[in-house]
């Protein structure tokens, strides 16, 4: 479990803690002897509240308004008749007359009051009940209040205790471990052995509109842009985007609050197109597979400039090498460009290694150019995405709508390859257009039919 997790539970069951028997774990021993919350009273205040809604409503409010409304009208004729006999000369006939309409509407003057008479009464008994119902819900309430702070303090100091205890059992169990074994020339995680997650999945504000994308954080950033995160979408056809969005932090990202768009180029498709949804953000600026090219574009974010560099020229682009399994194929994924601690690679195929990966380090200076080349027997069209972590590319591969699986890895510093990883990826949604690994968190960042989804690696 994790800490937060943990901490959850300290705050409701007093564990026990102890070594489990392999002496690989700190165990909590779970039992349940808090007494329990009230929670029959807060029921009833939830009744007696919704009793008061239904009794006290906005139809009975203006029934009352109505009986005033009709009793004013009716007074103010009454007026105007009796101006009117006022002026009548003394004929028996006119004045008789008159005289009946005037005790009519006496009469319903009177039937009017009466009514409203009733209401009233009716409401100051309904307001007097209210009040003694509002009373005894306050009451209760409080009741309620203060037996969760007495819990809320003595768990608080429980857990502070239950806290010391984890630490002391952490620490005599790392006391009792051996260090782990790094090979020479590693950046010191030990070996990839699980993906853990998902730890974050939301859509972005697109909705579901856009499937294909990328997001991320810059893995160099400039001082003062660590928590900044950026996405791009790609809004024809699944193929191609022209603005990179920015948010200040994770929390912003998540509610697109205050965005900053930058754009590449026009809404039609041109020379530096963001083209295939594999795009990485390396020291401010963006590095992508260039429009209807073997290309490999730079955009600086700060100078608003692109610059290039030629892949070999039978290297393959516009869905000749994209990723693929056997039920699709991830279109314009020719290229895909990681990161791991050293900088930035592109991942390729072309048609002198037979449609099998070959690995370019991209040297970031401006312009970009390629440095060391690495040939792999990996076909591209049987992976759906890599990624690099400390010089070792890992290679996945679609198992079903729930999997993704990681099955290959090849090392740059030995050029040995396997085939036989076995580590699975839990998926959210069918297919992942997007994956990359940022060396600052240890998160694979991707893009999965429109949701936004990171992992966490996991190392021995």
């Amino acid at each position: 479990m994790s800490p937060h997790q943990i901490f959850i539970l300290l705050i409701i069951i007093p564990p026990a803690f102890f070594q489990s028997v392999k002496g690989k774990d700190c165990v909590c021993d779970l039992k349940n002897s808090d007494p329990a919350f009230p929670d029959h009273k807060l029921t009833k205040v939830e009744a007696t509240a919704k009793q008061c809604i239904r009794t006290i409503t906005s139809e009975k409010m203006m029934e009352m308004d109505i009986l005033v409304l009709g009793l004013q009208q009716r007074i103010t004729q009454l007026d105007e008749n009796m101006a009117k006999l006022e002026k009548e000369d003394n004929s028996k006939l006119y004045g008789a007359v008159s005289m009946r309409i005037i005790d009519l509407e006496i009469a319903e003057i009177q039937n009017l009051l009466d009514k409203l008479n009733a209401t009233t009464k009716e409401y100051n008994h309904l307001s007097t009940q209210t009040a003694n119902q509002l009373e005894d819900m306050k009451d209760t309430m409080e009741d309620l209040e203060k037996f969760d702070n007495m819990q809320v303090v003595k768990k608080d100091r429980e857990n502070q205790n239950y806290k010391k205890q984890l630490e002391q059992c952490k620490d005599e169990l790392e006391a009792t471990l051996p260090p782990p074994t790094i090979l020479p020339g590693r950046c010191g995680l030990g070996r990839l052995v699980k993906v853990a997650g998902p730890r974050t999945y939301s859509l972005t504000v697109y909705s579901t509109s856009y499937n294909y994308g990328a997001w991320g954080r810059d893995v160099n950033p400039a001082p003062g842009d660590e928590n900044k995160y950026w996405l791009v979408v790609l809004y024809t056809s699944n193929v191609y985007g022209n603005f990179i969005r920015q948010y200040s932090t994770l929390s912003t990202f998540l509610l697109s609050i205050d965005p900053i768009d930058t754009y590449i180029a026009g809404s039609n498709p041109t020379t530096n197109t963001i083209q295939g949804p594999n795009m990485i953000m390396y020291a401010n600026a963006l590095y992508y597979n260039c429009y209807n090219s073997y290309s490999v574009c730079q955009f600086n974010l700060t100078t608003k400039s692109v610059k290039t560099v030629a892949l070999p020229s039978d290297t393959g682009y516009s869905s000749k090498f994209p990723f693929a399994h056997l039920g699709h194929t991830y279109g314009y994924t020719d290229m895909d460009f990681v990161t791991d601690e050293s900088g930035v690679y592109v991942i390729y195929a072309t048609t002198s290694n037979f449609g099998n990966v070959v690995i370019s380090k991209v040297e970031t200076s401006n312009p970009p150019v390629l440095g060391q080349t690495w040939s792999t027997s990996l076909h591209k069209r049987t992976v759906t995405n890599t990624f690099m972590v400390c010089g070792v590319l890992y290679a996945t591969r679609y198992l079903d709508k729930e999997t993704e699986e990681i099955f290959y890895s090849y090392d740059t510093k030995t050029n040995k390859e396997r085939y036989d990883l076995r580590i699975h990826i839990k998926k959210m949604q069918t297919n992942i257009q997007f994956l990359n690994y940022d060396p600052r968190d240890h998160l694979l960042y991707a893009f999965s039919d429109a949701y936004i989804v990171t992992y966490e690696l996991v190392f021995q």
